[in-house]
């Protein structure tokens, strides 16, 4: 049974699953795909070449899957894709993907996005990532599993931001940031791990004091960062969460790493 108020307007070509609750003044264009139980609370607006994933909630004034605030974008049917069980807050914009990009901004599931959060064009936003209050994303962010940005925090464009990270509220963030790591400031700079997130996610206490560890050969003042984290590799090659940071540090990418004060 779908729900659809008197008021918005649904388009005939929209996609609607079972029990969609659309509310007061919605307007869901003609290429929208709603899962099952998606509800709109009111106000909200799904245009373009999107999906929504079932038992995600959208409140007032949010704007979804409208065009890509990119001079580049010439018109191109690209696609914002949106998980399951995801909670988009007051005045939230998401933009689909662009040529550039690979056609497709991809949101995952369980995620929690605050008032006024923005998710650019060619993002791809992992699983239970929370964006408080205006928390930005510039074009092309990669953001982990588990990643917290903090409210009025920005990432530039093409910076990846590694799982169960968290970002600090005010801080603007230039560079990739680690898996667990913890960034803060103006401009940010890392400041240690998340550590209160590891425990919060039941990390044991010996696999917490050994990411310290490598934590601190990693950004050690000897020797080249190539050299340490060969070093850390060759100590902790049997450890799958170190491994993870290893190889995100060597991975290619657009942007520097954030680097501790």
């Amino acid at each position: 049974m779908t729900d659809i108020h008197p008021t918005a307007i649904v388009d005939p070509a929209a996609s609607l699953g079972d029990d969609v609750a659309i509310g007061p003044y919605c307007i869901v264009g003609g290429d929208a795909v709603l899962g099952d139980r998606v509800r709109l609370h009111s106000h909200v607006v799904i245009g373009g070449k999107t999906d929504i994933g079932a038992e995600t909630e959208i409140f007032p004034f949010a704007s979804i899957g409208l065009v890509p605030q990119d001079l580049k974008y010439s018109g191109e049917e690209s696609t914002l894709v949106i998980g399951c069980r995801n909670r988009i807050r007051e005045y939230v914009t998401m933009n689909p993907g662009t040529a550039d990009g690979g056609m497709v901004t991809r949101v995952g599931d369980d995620c929690l996005f605050m008032v006024s959060a923005h998710v650019a064009h060619d993002c791809i936003v992992g699983n239970n990532v929370i964006l408080a209050n205006n928390a930005t994303l510039g074009g092309h962010v990669v953001v982990g599993d588990f990643a917290i940005l903090g409210g009025l925090s920005a990432v530039h464009q093409f910076v990846r931001i590694g799982r169960h990270a968290i970002i600090g509220g005010m801080s603007g963030v230039e560079n990739d940031v680690i898996p667990y790591g913890s960034v803060v400031g103006d401009r940010g700079q890392l400041s240690g791990l998340n550590i209160i997130g590891l425990k919060r996610r039941n990390f044991a206490n010996k696999e917490i004091h050994n990411l310290r560890t490598a934590y601190r050969m990693l950004f050690a003042e000897e020797g080249t960062m190539v050299e340490r984290v060969d070093d850390v590799s060759s100590i902790f090659g049997d450890n799958a969460v170190i491994m993870e940071i290893v190889e995100f540090m060597r991975a290619t990418s657009q942007r520097g790493l954030t680097q501790p004060r």
